[in-house]
Parts: structure tokens; C-alpha cells; sequence
């Protein structure tokens, strides 16, 4: 299959904010159905008073020693304070400063507001920073963080409990959304099966997307353990999901495209492959692939084919197929999607009727 349809078949959700839309490009351009429901937002820099307050703390400390931890935190900080009329004196004291990124992002976001790096994490972890730090010895140092979402307590404990004195610089805070509905109803999709795999791009999205899916967080955690794929951008993220048993997969390096290159990667070996009346079946989360052609299946259908598919060749009885249908329902429900199933397969070859016993899959036949 072409790249452009790597994905068809698959419904894919993205939780983040930032670059929400870019990361749906990506997904559908590779033929995902994809469902949004950002788990976070961003508070505006330009209104965020606590940014301004940590800006003038900054200029007032003049820090000896300033740590960049993400690009975009570190050009949007420059630019609200320019709109504050405080950029010119902000770089001022950053110039003066060491400065030390958390990885190249930042020091593009750096080098962009005539600033220089002296140093730069080559794991893009702020562990990193602070074994360079301890093992320099920063007691009396005044430091600044850039931090990027959400205290790094760990951090700037280490950074305090070794001597320095830390002005915290809370970039880009994250809050709960204001429209909370989309995550609920993604919540309850995962419950139901009907969600593949979900992305996630930071921690606190993780924990606003738990908190917020209420009392479906249970279902949905016990989803990512045995059938929805997580995908985080990198370890960091992955962090709440571990601590719970959740297995993620993620790139080896933590960008986006990378990102989404291992969904790309991972999602369609999930897929069911069978050989079914002389064709190629695979089986997919809303569609089936009959060799690689797809056909969209409605639930109540492709339900019907997953329990088929789940017992390759053998008979499975009506009423197991009856505990398989999205609402259960009787015989006649299901002989019911089993018609429309083998309307939508195009011939009825594919499936057989065992009289008295139930329906089962052509597996290995040749057509009749």
C-alpha cells in the first residue's frame, strides 16, 4: 500500500493543542480518519500576568546562568516581553548570561533573538542539565529557568538544594480546556472500541485527559493496556501512562513528524491478515481491506468481522456474535450485519452460514 493510504482504516485521535492541526494533516494525508479533542489549552503569553511578573524577577536577578528548555517557550517569552517594552532589557541580561539548552530546538529559538548557547543537552532531558550543573558546582549562582508548561519541581529542587538561587519562568501555562465535551466523547469512543490509537505530545495533557475523562477513566486506561496504541512524542510524556502499566510506543527522536512516522510504522502491524476466499483480508478498525482495496464498514459490521476474523476458519455461534454487536440485540440483529457485511465485501463468499450453528470465514478457500 502507498504511503498516502498506510493508515486507511485506522481512527486515529490527537489531544494536543498546539500544532493540533498540523498533526491531523499528517494523519488523514496518510488516509487516518482522525478525531480531535484537545485535553489542555494555553493560557496567551501576552495575557499571562505570572509570565510578566517572572520576566521583570529576570531582569531584576541578572542571572548568571539561564536554561532554555523548549524553542517555542523561549521565542514566545522574547516576544511577549518585547510586547511588554521589556525585550531589549531582557536580552540584555540573557546576553550577559550563560545560557544552556534543553536540546537544538531551543537553541534555533536562541540564536534567533542574537542570543548564543554555550551548552546543549544531547538528550534533550533536563537530567542532563542538572548532572552538568551539580558536577560544575553552582552554590551562590543565581539561575533562571525557562520552564515549559508546568513546574519542573524535581529540577529546580536539585538546582536549590545545590546552593542557587532559581527564578522560575512559567512559559506557555497549561489549563483545562474550555470546552471539556470533546474529551469526554473521546473518552467514551475509546470505551467503545471505536478509537485505534490516540496521541499524546506532553504530560499534563496525559493527566487533563485522564482527570477529565471522569468515570470512564478506568475503561479507557484498560483500552491502552490491551487494545488502543498510545503514541507519545517521548518519555517525558510517556511518564503518567508508565506509572500506570499503560504500554506507549514513541520515537527515537521526540519531533513530531517522528511521532507520527511510528504510528505510521506501528498501527497497521495490529491490522488482522487473512487469506479469505482467494483474497487478501485485512481487517483494520472501521474498514477491511480486501487486497488493499478498502471498504468502510459500519460498526455493527465490522464488529461482526472481528469476531469472525478472531477465530480464523472456525464456526462462531450466533450467540457469540450477539455479545460481539456494539448493543447486543438478538439472532436477527446479527444475521442482519451479516448481510449488510457481505454487501459491503461484495459478494457473499467471503462468509459462510453453518445451518444451526452460526457463521464462519472462508479461511484458505479458494472462491466458490
Amino acid at each position: 500500500m502507498s504511503e498516502g493510504g498506510v493508515l486507511t482504516g485506522f481512527t486515529v485521535a490527537v489531544t494536543a493543542e498546539r500544532r493540533r492541526d498540523e498533526m491531523a494533516a499528517l494523519l488523514q494525508r496518510r488516509g487516518a480518519r482522525v478525531v480531535t479533542a484537545s485535553a489542555i489549552a494555553i493560557v496567551p503569553l501576552a495575557d499571562d500576568d505570572a509570565l510578566r511578573a517572572a520576566t521583570e524577577a529576570c531582569i531584576g536577578l541578572a542571572p548568571d546562568l539561564v536554561i532554555a528548555t523548549t524553542g517555542f517557550g523561549f521565542r514566545g517569552w522574547i516576544e511577549a516581553a518585547e510586547g511588554w517594552g521589556l525585550g531589549d532589557r531582557l536580552r540584555e541580561v540573557l546576553g550577559k548570561a550563560r545560557i544552556l539548552a534543553r536540546g537544538p530546538k531551543p537553541c534555533g529559538a536562541i540564536r534567533a533573538a542574537g542570543l548564543t548557547e554555550e551548552w546543549a543537552a544531547k538528550t534533550e532531558a533536563s537530567e542532563e542539565i542538572l548532572e552538568k550543573l551539580l558536577a560544575e558546582g553552582i552554590s551562590g549562582h543565581r539561575v533562571v529557568v525557562q520552564e515549559h508548561g508546568e513546574p519542573q519541581t524535581e529540577f529546580v529542587a536539585g538546582l536549590r538544594g545545590a546552593g542557587a538561587a532559581v527564578v522560575e519562568v512559567p512559559v506557555y501555562r497549561w489549563v483545562p480546556p474550555p470546552d471539556t465535551a470533546p474529551v469526554r466523547r473521546l473518552a467514551e469512543q475509546i470505551c467503545a472500541g471505536l478509537i485505534d490509537a490516540v496521541t499524546f505530545t506532553s504530560a499534563p495533557a496525559v493527566r487533563s485527559f485522564l482527570k477529565l475523562a471522569g468515570d470512564d477513566a478506568g475503561c479507557v486506561l484498560e483500552r491502552f493496556r490491551t487494545s488502543t496504541l498510545v503514541a507519545c512524542v517521548g518519555p517525558v510524556t510517556a511518564a503518567p501512562l508508565a506509572e500506570r502499566n499503560v504500554p506507549v510506543v514513541m520515537p527515537e527522536r521526540f519531533r513530531l513528524g517522528a511521532l507520527i512516522k511510528t504510528l505510521t510504522d506501528e498501527l497497521p502491524k495490529r491490522a488482522v491478515r487473512l487469506r479469505v476466499a482467494g483474497e487478501t483480508l485485512e481487517v483494520r478498525g472501521h474498514a477491511v481491506l480486501l487486497d488493499d482495496v478498502p471498504h468502510p464498514l459500519a460498526p455493527a459490521a465490522m464488529a461482526i468481522l472481528s469476531a469472525l476474523a478472531a477465530k480464523p476458519g472456525a464456526v462462531v455461534s450466533k450467540d457469540q456474535l450477539i455479545a460481539a454487536l456494539p448493543r447486543g440485540n438478538d439472532s436477527h440483529a446479527v444475521d442482519v450485519a451479516v448481510a449488510r457485511l457481505r454487501t459491503a465485501l461484495g459478494s457473499g463468499k467471503h462468509i459462510e452460514t453453518v445451518i444451526k450453528r452460526g457463521y464462519r470465514l472462508r479461511v484458505g478457500e479458494a472462491a466458490a
